[in-house]
This record gives structure tokens, sequence and C-alpha cells, in this order.
């Protein structure tokens, strides 16, 4: 697997045009062999952080190379970002948890240590 992080700055008289790029984009991402995931996060001030999951490098460069991805990237970096900084990286360690809830779990516990 291989991980984007996408920290961004949008310039705020374009935001809402970008939106409707953005919603583009992500169901092209979807679409193209080797997608896991896409998560966006905003921060108070307005920074925002997606993070973008390929299953593998090639996969990644597929994904950066698609034409219409391309032209949005040349857009974006016209008109829709202040600042951005990107970041690929290789996950070293993964580790996953979720609590799977048997009959009766009210997801509430009487143990004040929990």
């Amino acid at each position: 697997m291989v991980v984007t992080v996408f920290r961004s700055r949008l310039r705020p008289e374009h935001a809402e045009e970008f939106q409707q790029l953005a919603d583009r984009m992500l169901t092209l991402a979807r679409g193209m062999p080797g997608f896991i995931s896409y998560d966006t996060y905003l921060s108070e001030d307005g920074e925002r952080a997606s993070i973008v999951a390929f299953e593998s490098v090639e996969h990644l460069r597929g994904w950066r190379e698609h034409p219409e991805h391309a032209e949005a990237m040349r857009i974006g970096r016209e008109r829709y970002y202040s600042r951005y900084d990107l970041i690929v990286a290789d996950p070293l360690r993964e580790s996953h948890f979720e609590r799977t809830p048997w009959e009766g779990d009210t997801g509430e516990s009487s143990d004040p240590r929990r």
C-alpha cells in the first residue's frame, strides 16, 4: 500500500467552484485500479488534509498521470490553492482495531477505568 497525504489551503474566493472539481476527482479516483480509500479533514483554521491510499506505487502513478487528474492538478495550482504540501509514503507498519459488539452490549461500561 502507498499513502498520499495532501495538506492544502484554498483561496476562499474559489471554494465552491473547487468543490465541484473535487467531487469529480473523487468519483474518478474511486474507479481507478488499485484505489483503496480517500478521506478529507478540515481544521478550524481552514487547512485541509486529504489521505488517499492505493495498492501500489504503480497504481498511484496511474492516478497521478490520468489526463483528467493532471488537468485538475494544473487548474488547482493556477486557481484554487493558496498553498499545499504533498507527502507520499510507504507505511512501515499497519495496525487495525474494531470493536465487535456482542448481544446486550450498549457500548457503556460500569468499570470506571474504561
